[in-house]
This record gives C-alpha cells, sequence and structure tokens, in this order.
C-alpha cells in the first residue's frame, strides 16, 4: 500500500481550508492551487502576470523539493488566470521553468481568483521517476 504523506508551507490558509500545500502517495506528488503571495501574505508581481508566474512556480518548486522531487518530475500543471490577454506574459514565465520539461498544461480564464491582486493561480501533479 502506498503512503501518504501530507507537506503544509505554514499558510494560514491551509488550516482554514483544510488542504495541505503537496500531497504525496507514492511517486506521485499534488501540489496545491498556488499564487503569489510571500510567507507573510504578501502579493507579489503587484500587476505582473510574468512575476506573478515566475515567483508561482519557484513556490511550487520548493513544493515538489520538500516532497523529494524536482520540476523536471512535473507531468501536468494548470493554470487559472483572470486575463487570458495577458497569456504570452503568463506562458513566457512557463516556458522559462518548464521548456525543456513540456508536461501537459491548460490555462483557463475564470472570473476571479481568492483576492483581486492575484492574476493567475497553478496547480502541479508531478511524478517521481528517477
Amino acid at each position: 500500500m502506498n503512503h501518504r504523506t501530507n507537506y503544509s508551507s505554514g499558510a494560514i490558509w491551509e488550516d482554514k481550508a483544510g488542504y495541505s500545500r503537496a500531497v504525496k502517495v507514492g511517486a506521485h506528488i499534488e501540489v496545491s492551487g498556488t499564487v503569489a503571495s510571500d510567507e507573510n501574505g504578501m502579493v507579489v508581481g503587484q500587476n505582473n502576470p510574468y512575476e506573478q508566474t515566475k515567483y508561482i512556480l519557484q513556490k511550487i518548486e520548493k513544493a515538489l523539493v520538500q516532497a523529494g522531487a524536482s520540476l523536471k518530475d512535473v507531468v501536468r500543471t494548470r493554470m487559472f488566470v483572470t486575463d487570458i490577454s495577458k497569456f504570452d506574459e503568463f506562458a513566457r514565465a512557463h516556458g522559462e521553468a518548464f521548456s525543456s520539461i513540456k508536461p501537459c498544461t491548460s490555462m483557463i480564464e475564470v472570473k476571479g481568483l481568492v483576492s483581486a491582486d492575484f492574476l493567475i493561480e497553478i496547480e502541479a501533479t508531478a511524478i517521481i521517476t528517477s
């Protein structure tokens, strides 16, 4: 039977909403929807789709490393954006992180996120193969 491990980032929302930053079962890791907020809950990259995306991917990478994986193990990302017309900026940051990895991905425009300051939220799925 595969063992389950929950990973926390310490964000106050995790206990409030009942979720983990990441969950690992066997070689499979799911990373929760991640926004561009720092350790103090402050927005990183205010009004900047590229900077928010870049920061989020760094947060996701930290969660993966904590779970014994890396961006190279990512097989799927899901990007929820509030303005799809900024596609090029979101895509540029995603491409910088994943140009050689090329996971499956989706970019979906949504009405809004938990705060109007957040322009993008990203989820990731990783499978450790090495």
